[in-house]
């Protein structure tokens, strides 16, 4: 007797499964994409069935990562669809500004509660002797990318930068039109969940563009994924659980030369497991037609502090600089404010990484590093050479690393 097809089966496989999320570096999910993608190259020429279509597909590639936590991807995109229309029509700046930090408050309240309620308690607890519960909270996937996404298109209407979509809202038409481009812009698959963050300005023209792939584009974009795969699938999976981890989880069984070289593994696994999703992600999106800004660009080969900060995630970094630098003032407020700007940006950027003291004090540590540069680079031409002034940076916090361990 022929069998029949399993339809509690297929069921199964589109329902949210915690224990086997849907990522790229899986074969399950390069299945899927080829599926989508046959379909997606035929719609290549009728724009508004291929953005719904991916669109959708998108929606479910997030569900498959963060079951019902899509709905707080949805929720964001609404608020800042709606909030971008007030900031820019309001009739005064008193409004606009309102309207603004509603946005911000929003977005940075989301990703508070979801990333940082546990870590705030626990410190609490730390510094009062208290006894507060840590809550059962689930962290969603991308949260932390697709917040600071949605933010960048409040903070460029805001500055009047981009026009917001409503603009071109004329009718129930065009406002799902509309709509479903801001949320195509949001919810986009290859960076939604570990990047590289996307600006509004640079995305939404491309969405509505003919779509086009050349030889060239599709040699680099088989090249970005195949790439990225290696890097994170084969040489970060691969150092982390056969060296890495096993030294961190029992360093006194090692030596001192192997404590040393699972720091610089851990370094080198780092590297290769985000830069390699990175590659992967803009080789995917290129292959749609659609080109992300690079994320990172060999940093390890940096001549100074502030090379690395140019050439590691890049996106964020830029982010960063543009819209808390920048806003803080950057450097056009004295020496001073400057150093203090640099700092508050970094550790900052720290606790965006994660929510642990570990990363706020590395954010503080590359601030101060990066304050320290500059400080040096103004001293007189002897101090123009990046590999003294790294030198010195060096010996500074390796110093402030002894005397931590040493209180510790």
């Amino acid at each position: 007797m022929q069998a029949g097809i399993n339809w509690d089966a297929i069921a199964e496989y589109f329902m949210y499964d915690p224990q086997r999320p849907l990522i790229f570096s899986s074969a399950q999910f390069f299945v899927v994409f080829l599926l989508f993608y046959a379909l997606y190259v035929s719609l290549k020429n009728r724009i508004i069935l291929r953005t719904l279509y991916t669109l959708a597909f998108s929606i479910f590639f997030y569900y498959k990562s963060s079951g019902i936590y899509l709905l707080l991807l949805v929720l964001s995109t609404g608020i800042d669809f709606s909030l971008g229309h007030y900031i820019y029509n309001a009739s005064t700046h008193a409004r606009r500004r309102f309207f603004l930090w509603l946005s911000i408050a929003a977005n940075l309240g989301l990703l508070g509660y979801f990333k940082y309620t546990n870590f705030f308690l626990d410190s609490v607890n730390a510094l009062t002797g208290t006894h507060f519960g840590l809550m059962d909270i689930f962290l969603p996937a991308g949260i932390s990318f697709y917040t600071f996404q949605t933010m960048s298109y409040s903070i460029d209407v805001y500055r009047r930068h981009l026009e917001p979509l409503t603009e071109k809202v004329k009718d129930w038409r065009s406002f799902l039109v509309q709509f479903m481009d801001f949320g195509f812009f949001v919810s986009f698959f290859p960076q939604l969940v570990a990047g590289p963050i996307v600006r509004a300005a640079d995305f939404l023209p491309q969405i509505n563009r003919k779509l086009g792939l050349s030889h060239a584009e599709m040699g680099r974009a088989l090249l970005l994924i195949c790439g990225g795969l290696f890097k994170k699938a084969v040489i970060s999976d691969y150092i982390s659980v056969n060296f890495v981890d096993r030294v961190f989880e029992n360093p006194g069984l090692y030596s001192g030369l192997e404590n040393l070289m699972a720091v610089y593994g851990y370094a080198f696994q780092i590297y290769c497991d985000f830069s390699g999703y990175s590659d992967m992600a803009i080789g995917l999106a290129l292959l749609m037609g659609f080109h992300l800004n690079e994320n990172f660009h060999t940093p390890y080969q940096s001549s100074s502090i502030q090379e690395f900060w140019r050439r590691w995630h890049i996106s964020l970094s830029t982010w960063l600089r543009d819209y808390l630098y920048i806003s803080l003032g950057g450097n056009r407020k004295g020496k001073l404010r400057t150093y203090v700007n640099l700092m508050i940006t970094m550790l900052l950027g720290g606790l965006w990484h994660g929510a642990s003291w570990v990363f706020i004090v590395w954010g503080g540590l590359h601030g101060l590093a990066l304050a320290i540069d500059r400080f040096l680079g103004g001293l007189g031409r002897w101090f123009r050479l990046e590999s003294l002034r790294s030198l010195i940076i060096l010996l500074v916090i390796h110093l402030i690393g002894a005397e931590y361990c040493g209180v510790m």
